[in-house]
């Protein structure tokens, strides 16, 4: 009866590693096309093709899933927005045209849907608040940096922050009907904005 081997273990850590990202994965795209009241952890381990009991291992609530599942693709979206501009600072019209992105995709949706629930949710909301500020204050620095924005500069701050609210407003209205054409307009006039303002 000896210990299990390295070899052993270390493909079992793998598997586990995997069936967690399928569960968040497949509970994000489950959010975003169910919303709330249609997301169960039944729903999403059937999705993840892994057993109800194996969710709830990596797990123990629907909330931990939940919570989970968006932190873990925002962090996703981070990394990736940042690996778009390798260099820092770039182009400030693409700069918006990809923070506006980031709130016109299935993230964005699955977000909305955890909001309206959490609004709902006495034990959902302390949570979602708590990783809404977060994936704020994160998206709010990427911003900065991409745009080389001076934020000791008056006004900088507020305008970042103005730029953050127009793309969380476009995804909004991209919800009901796909203004593509008019966000274009949009954000090539905050492009314009920016070079104003930040100088």
């Amino acid at each position: 009866m000896g210990g299990v081997s390295t070899a052993e273990r270390v493909p079992k850590q793998d598997r586990s590693r995997v069936t967690r990202q399928r569960l968040l994965e497949a509970a994000v795209a489950c959010l975003a096309e169910h919303g709330w009241a249609g997301s169960t952890v039944s729903a999403v381990a059937e999705r993840a093709g892994v057993s109800r009991g194996a969710a709830q291992h990596h797990f123990p609530t629907r909330e931990d899933l939940f919570t989970a599942a968006v932190e873990y693709v925002a962090e996703e979206r981070s990394t990736a927005l940042r690996a778009l501009f390798p260099g820092g600072a770039a182009d400030r019209r693409a700069v918006v045209a990809a923070l506006v992105d980031l709130y016109t995709g299935p993230l964005f949706r699955a977000a909305l849907h955890l909001w309206v629930a959490a609004s709902d949710e006495e034990q959902l909301r302390p949570r979602v608040t708590e990783l809404e500020a977060r994936v704020g204050r994160e998206t709010h620095r990427i911003a900065v940096d991409l745009l080389g924005a001076d934020e000791s500069r008056p006004g900088v701050r507020e305008t970042v922050q103005g730029l953050m609210d127009m793309a969380r407003g476009l995804g909004l209205a991209n919800l009901l009907t796909d203004d593509a054409a008019r966000r274009e307009r949009v954000v090539a006039q905050w492009g314009a904005l920016l070079e104003e303002a930040l100088g």
